[in-house]
């Protein structure tokens, strides 16, 4: 345990309320700050986050609220709000000058930036880290064992964040390429839609498998033309996140691609679900991301199609199948 500080925890959901545990378990001070005082009243009355991550009881360290003043003091901000909602989240509440890491995943609609680049504009000059990783929340949450990365350019940050959020069951690497473990953590949502689909329209294992390989390409290629470099894709938040994502049962992204694969239609799906997908607005953004690069996605352009309605999951994959051969 090498905690000792005050962390702020912005977003309520699974993941927030699982790295509150974590970083109240490395021994620090945390408040977990919800949007809604309606919904930050609620956990801090249960001591359990009934909406979205029930059955684990909040640590003693953790105190809730809606009170922005409450964000004063922390000496670390972690912002796990979804990616779209990440912009105006950080508008409306206070600068403290605490050095903030984005734990969001995925490309903002419209603007088509990424996490840190969104931070950039808000926040400018600000400390910031991205941290990302395969990790689902009930199991984070739970203590089971894990890993992440945390990267920036400011190394004294990099240490920081390991420090005061790192345990033994919760392993925490440094990364100098912020830029390539956003597009890991972006693309690999988008992808895990389309192994998904693969998988809820019946066509098998070795479908997926290539899906993800080829998928995995395409992360690597992106990362790349944007300033990354294609290691960080054979890193935790690239290959890890992506196996993790792609086949887990509790993936958000899978489970939704395999309802599509089944035949369901998409607002009924999102309709039934009080969890965020994120690749289901990353898809498009990600897709207008990669072509203002010169960077061709097609399975990332099927799944923005079959989303947008332009494709059925079959047309989707005969697209892809019948992609000129070339060499690996």
């Amino acid at each position: 345990m090498t905690g000792t500080g005050r962390i702020a925890v912005l977003g309520a959901g699974a993941w927030g309320t699982a790295l509150a545990q974590q970083a109240a378990r490395a021994g620090n001070a945390v408040t977990l700050w919800a949007r809604d005082a309606g919904r930050a009243a609620a956990i801090a009355a249960a001591r359990e986050n009934q909406r979205y991550l029930p059955g684990v009881a909040l640590e003693s360290a953790v105190g809730v609220t809606a009170e922005a003043a409450s964000l004063h003091g922390a000496d670390l901000w972690l912002l796990v709000v979804p990616a779209q909602h990440l912009r105006a989240t950080l508008a409306t509440l206070p600068d403290t000058g605490a050095p903030l890491v984005v734990c969001a995943k995925g490309v903002e609609r419209g603007t088509l930036k990424l996490p840190l680049e969104i931070l950039e504009e808000v926040r400018p000059g600000a400390a910031a880290a991205v941290l990302s990783g395969p990790n689902f929340a009930h199991e984070v949450a739970k203590g089971l064992p894990a890993a992440a990365v945390i990267a920036s350019r400011d190394a004294g940050l990099r240490g920081l964040a390991a420090e005061r959020l790192g345990t033994s069951g919760f392993r925490l690497y440094g990364g100098d390429d912020p830029m390539g473990v956003q597009v890991g953590g972006a693309a690999k949502n988008v992808i895990a839609i389309a192994a998904g689909a693969v998988i809820g329209a019946g066509l098998g294992e070795n479908a997926r498998a290539a899906l993800v390989t080829r998928g995995l390409a395409e992360l690597s290629r992106l990362a790349v033309a944007l300033g990354g470099r294609a290691e960080t894709a054979a890193g935790l938040s690239g290959l890890g996140d992506l196996l993790l994502t792609t086949t887990g049962p509790g993936s958000r992204n899978t489970s939704l691609g395999m309802e599509l694969g089944r035949g369901a239609a998409l607002e009924a799906v999102l309709a039934a679900r009080v969890s965020v997908a994120e690749g289901v607005a990353t898809a498009p953004a990600l897709v207008a991301r990669a072509a203002q690069a010169g960077v061709e996605l097609p399975i990332g352009a099927a799944v923005a199609d079959l989303l947008a309605g332009k494709l059925t999951v079959a047309e989707a994959m005969g697209t892809l199948l019948a992609r000129p051969r070339r060499d690996e």
